[in-house]
């Protein structure tokens, strides 16, 4: 399946194509300004382009009670709208196990007996790229995993990857060529791993564009050789700057006042709030609408937002 262009035009007008955008955020705490810069572009692109919009809940990992409805509603208070029922990954275990299963039965899987400490510790594998897996388990024999099997060992489930490398075309950031490794399908708890869930995901969901953070452009190369192992279609992806803390960190709640409720708190408005977003992006509008409707990829920054918490009120509240 070939990815389909962006040709169309950057308004609400554009005609649909048979894709999907989406925005799948981890319900571990409120939505950051961080985090929602990203749901807006991720809204943007796809529904500039025509696309469908979809929400996912990456839920198999930490969740804290109430965090995914409080989430959902600020993205529905900053103007985004999605297609279809919310996607919670905790209720398609079936979908992540049949895929284990496909590279199970084509030889490429293997139990790993390592401690997270013994990663650490141990060299990269000559096999490997520079801090990949090193490849512990990656030869043990049927004797030597039943012996780690009865010395009580969880074992978690890994890719036997045939290849060290793999590149992808980013919208913003063009060719890519990043490393492949042995990634954990399967953690020895039992639950499937985020690399695995989100590839079945996005392919399940008929989601062809994927916009994020550019922290994560190193591991994409691994999604999209994964899917390529799994006959699914490689998506387009569009890795977005992040928003940074006074010091150069990825932003986080401990910031300060950083997010919805937070700004809301202080006095001010979703438009202020949402206009501090546009203007960070190179735009004006104080609503999601408006900023469909002057959207262009091409004015989009290359470079991070330093965000100022103390000062977002005085630089962008409009009178």
């Amino acid at each position: 399946m070939s990815i389909v262009p962006d040709t169309a035009a950057p308004n609400s007008a554009a005609p649909r194509l048979g894709g999907a955008g989406r925005y799948a955020p981890s319900p571990s705490g409120d939505l950051h300004l961080g985090n929602l810069r990203t749901a807006l572009l991720a809204w943007l692109f796809a529904r500039s382009t025509g696309r469908r919009f979809a929400l996912r809940v990456d839920d198999l990992d930490r969740v804290r009670p109430g965090a995914a409805k409080r989430q959902l509603d600020d993205l529905a208070r900053i103007g985004l709208d999605w297609d279809g029922p919310v996607v919670r990954q905790s209720d398609r275990m079936p979908h992540y196990q049949a895929a284990i299963d496909r590279l199970t039965e084509a030889g490429l899987t293997y139990e790993c007996f390592c401690t997270r400490r013994e990663i650490q510790q141990a060299a990269t594998a000559p096999h490997g790229p520079m801090g990949a897996y090193p490849g512990t388990c990656r030869g043990l024999s049927a004797g030597e995993r039943d012996r780690c099997r009865v010395s009580g060992r969880p074992a978690a489930l890994r890719l036997r990857a045939p290849r060290t490398d793999f590149e992808i075309t980013d919208r913003l950031h063009g060719r890519y060529r990043g490393p492949v490794d042995d990634v954990v399908l399967r953690r020895g708890d039992g639950v499937p791993a985020y690399n695995l869930a989100v590839v079945v995901d996005d392919a399940d969901m008929g989601v062809d564009q994927v916009v994020r953070g550019d922290d994560l452009l190193s591991s994409t190369p691994r999604q999209a050789y994964l899917a390529t192992l799994l006959g699914l279609p490689v998506p387009q992806y569009v890795h977005v700057p992040l928003v940074l803390n006074r010091t150069g960190q990825r932003l986080a709640k401990r910031d300060g006042a950083v997010t919805l409720a937070d700004r809301l708190a202080l006095g001010d408005s979703v438009g202020d709030v949402v206009a501090a977003l546009a203007r960070s992006l190179g735009f004006d509008g104080r609503t999601a609408a408006e900023l469909l409707d002057e959207f262009d990829p091409a004015r989009l920054p290359h470079g991070p937002w330093v965000l100022e918490p103390d000062g977002l009120l005085q630089l962008d509240r409009c009178p």
